[in-house]
């Protein structure tokens, strides 16, 4: 458990706030389910009611979770994909899961993943599953590439920001150490599979590029792509010291995704679109992006 830091402080804040967005963006909470209720997610994670409560507003900001008294809270939004490929036996037209399209993936023996987007916070939680299978030996991958493209740190963002003081760079900070956080632990499982002998080959970098992201893009072993665009709200978002403000953010665990992907035919919707967005990210990388 991470220190302390006063009743309702922000390391026991973002501690619960990281896991139970880790559990929504992974699945544990799927669409249309109850989430615990705030009693046994205070006796789960040792803290007080407050700092549940807290949480809770922040995902009903977000737009996540609806609560209603006396019937608890639900989720109301999940990452899902519209998906036109029955490419997959028991994958057809309709909507799919970014979880169950990443996991498919991984079950190649060589994995290859490109992604553009604001925060690394929703694949955190995606690759921190698929390291789970990976150690119950239930996919054996040989190797692993993933290249994250991320905004740079010293740009000047539309969002997140206070409302009425756009000038204000807490909103901006806290989005930095969102990204570092989630970052730095998305590689750290990556190289444990490695250094643990689960993994022959495992390659994870990271850069930046002087781009505002307008959406979130994940490119998967040369043959699928998801793209979706960042919406966004009005809400209020919480600061480590536990201000509250009215802020201009964007949906990432909610933003609905399209999904693509390449076929036989060099002329179909998705065989261009993939080969597109996979020839602009290269470009990115290549030309614009620095470590």
């Amino acid at each position: 458990m991470r220190e302390r830091t006063g009743e309702g402080g922000g390391s026991e804040f973002q501690r619960v706030s990281d896991a139970l967005h880790s559990r929504l963006a992974d699945g544990t909470y799927p669409l249309n389910s109850q989430l615990p209720t705030q009693r046994e997610l205070a006796r789960e994670f040792d803290v007080s009611r407050d700092t549940i409560q807290r949480v809770m507003r922040e995902l009903i900001s977000e737009g996540v979770v609806r609560s209603r008294q006396g019937s608890g809270s639900r989720v109301v939004k999940a990452q899902m994909a519209h998906s036109s490929s029955g490419r997959q036996p028991g994958r057809g037209i309709g909507r799919v899961s970014l979880g169950s399209i990443i996991g498919e993936g991984f079950e190649a023996s060589q994995v290859t993943l490109d992604v553009f987007t604001l925060t690394s916070e929703s694949l955190d939680a995606h690759i921190r599953v698929q390291a789970e299978r990976i150690r119950v030996r239930e996919i054996a991958p040989e190797r692993i590439a993933v290249r994250i493209l991320l905004p740079s740190e010293d740009l000047g963002l539309p969002y997140p920001r206070t409302k009425d003081d756009p000038a204000d760079p807490r909103p901006q900070q806290r989005l930095r150490d969102i990204t570092r956080r989630h970052t730095a632990s998305l590689r750290n499982a990556l190289r444990d599979l490695h250094t643990e002998g689960l993994v022959p080959e495992v390659n994870v970098e990271v850069r930046r590029v002087p781009l505002t992201p307008a959406f979130k893009l994940y490119l998967l072993n040369d043959a699928e792509a998801l793209h979706g665009p960042y919406e966004v709200i009005e809400r209020r978002i919480q600061l480590d010291d536990g201000e509250e403000i009215d802020a201009l953010d964007v949906l990432g665990l909610g933003s609905a995704l399209t999904h693509y992907v390449r076929d036989d035919e060099p002329e179909s919707q998705g065989t261009l679109f993939v080969d597109s967005m996979q020839a602009w990210f290269d470009s990115c990388w290549s030309l614009l992006a620095k470590s």
